[in-house]
């Protein structure tokens, strides 16, 4: 096949929707499949990339929307002549996508990452949720697939009315992100030694992401352990305005590769209190990483965590339970059964199987449209 990719967000981006539509891509290719890329950014993966202008997102510098004409994706695929297009994000970029494959009679598949209609309050667009949700409605129904990582957030485009929703879970490559790779040079840097327990969050330091919790449930952590440490990993636009409020956190920046699992491997429990994801591929490499993690039950940490088994979950949107569970892992931090289940729980998830499913459901939509 000859597949396209259409994304605002791409490798050198830092974030989960990035890293997922890289492994796929090049999963496709290691098969023997074609891919090029539309995105916004310029880099070089071995795949050939058209990019488009883009607008950062307006309090949040680090995204972008990208802005592109029919008539440009029309030369797009003129030029490549792809068998099928996979559209990852529901902005100007992506419709004038969807549009100019419906005028070349393509068969496209469409991604639903993030919960955007989510965000809209965190970014001072409150009550906007509503109507979010049926220009979402109206884009995913004028693909033949929607595709979506976890079964919760399946059933919510189902609620929506959007149709022909499946689910393509997410993988974690075991092999990086392994317990061997924790560092003790890495742990004195945050002031830890064998002995001091370690809570570590990675992900965006953004207002969609309930910082707000991490912080409370790491001084629920301190009760227990008084010695404890808590370490960021990341970048956003809360950075700055946490630094502030919270000087004795330790404050990584971005990792990625073997930096970024040194890192993960390199802490003890994982607080995890989103409850916008899609799916949360950092619960994934954290408990690949040997971390007990503390997370809602809700997408990612439904499908992973056995509650006092291999993690500890609270239910969804339940703050008191949330750090409720944060003591009790704050007590158990060097339970090594746990940690060793939760490593474990990862290795059924490789990308392999994913990609398998991607390729599937591309060439599906493809033969579909052939007959």
């Amino acid at each position: 096949m000859r597949v396209l990719i259409v994304t605002d967000t791409y490798p050198p981006d830092i974030n989960g929707v990035a890293r997922t539509l890289h492994t796929l891509g090049a999963g496709l290719t290691r098969r023997g499949h074609t891919v090029q890329v539309v995105t916004t950014v310029e880099g070089d993966d071995g795949l050939k990339r058209h990019v488009m202008h883009s607008m950062p997102l307006p309090g949040y510098p680090g995204l972008r929307f990208g802005f592109a004409s029919t008539r440009q994706m029309l030369e797009i695929l003129d030029s490549y002549k792809p068998d099928a297009l996979y559209v990852a994000t529901e902005t100007l970029m992506g419709i004038s996508a969807i549009r100019a494959a419906s005028k070349r009679q393509i068969p496209v598949v469409s991604g639903f990452h993030t919960n955007f209609q989510n965000y809209l309050e965190d970014y001072h667009l409150p009550g906007m949720e509503t109507v979010a949700q049926g220009v979402l409605r109206a884009i995913h129904n004028q693909t033949a697939r929607t595709l979506t990582p976890s079964v919760d957030t399946a059933a919510m485009l189902e609620r929506w009315g959007i149709q022909n929703v499946g689910v393509l879970g997410r993988g974690v490559d075991t092999e990086l992100f392994d317990p061997k790779r924790r560092d003790p040079a890495l742990r004195q840097a945050w002031g830890a030694d064998k002995d001091t327990p370690v809570a570590l969050y990675v992900g965006r330091v953004a207002a969609e992401k309930n910082l707000e919790l991490v912080v409370r449930a790491f001084d629920e952590f301190k009760k227990v352990q008084p010695a404890a440490r808590m370490v960021i990993v990341g970048n956003g636009p809360r950075l700055e305005s946490l630094q502030q409020e919270r000087p004795d956190f330790h404050y990584a920046g971005a990792r990625t590769g073997l930096d970024l699992a040194a890192h993960y491997a390199s802490g003890d429990v994982f607080l995890f209190p989103s409850i916008t994801e899609t799916f949360g591929n950092v619960v994934l490499e954290a408990m690949s990483a040997g971390l007990g993690v503390v997370a809602y039950d809700y997408a990612a940490p439904r499908l992973l965590i056995r509650s006092g088994q291999n993690g500890w979950l609270a239910p969804f949107n339940e703050e008191a339970a949330f750090l409720t569970q944060t003591r009790v892992a704050a007590a158990e931090w060097r339970n090594d059964e746990l940690r060793f289940a939760a490593r474990q729980s990862a290795f059924d998830l490789g990308w392999e199987r994913v990609i398998e499913q991607f390729e599937h459901e591309l060439a599906s939509v493809m033969h579909r449209m052939i007959d």
